[in-house]
């Protein structure tokens, strides 16, 4: 997994490069916490399946 992921932040309303501020191996793959540099907004993705930033 990169260090870094564009995606649309929703506080910043534009695409932005994320960071991976940590990452931990669970039993379900990796869990990996991303960070926006310009207003903090943060998300979690667990391997490919799981993903807080997309909407239900």
């Amino acid at each position: 997994m990169s260090l870094e992921r564009e995606q649309r932040c929703p506080v910043c309303d534009d695409q932005q490069l994320f960071y991976r501020a940590a990452s931990t191996t669970l039993h379900l793959g990796e869990k990996a916490k991303w960070r926006c540099p310009d207003c903090g907004y943060g998300f979690v993705t667990i391997g490919e399946e799981i993903d807080s930033s997309a909407s239900a």
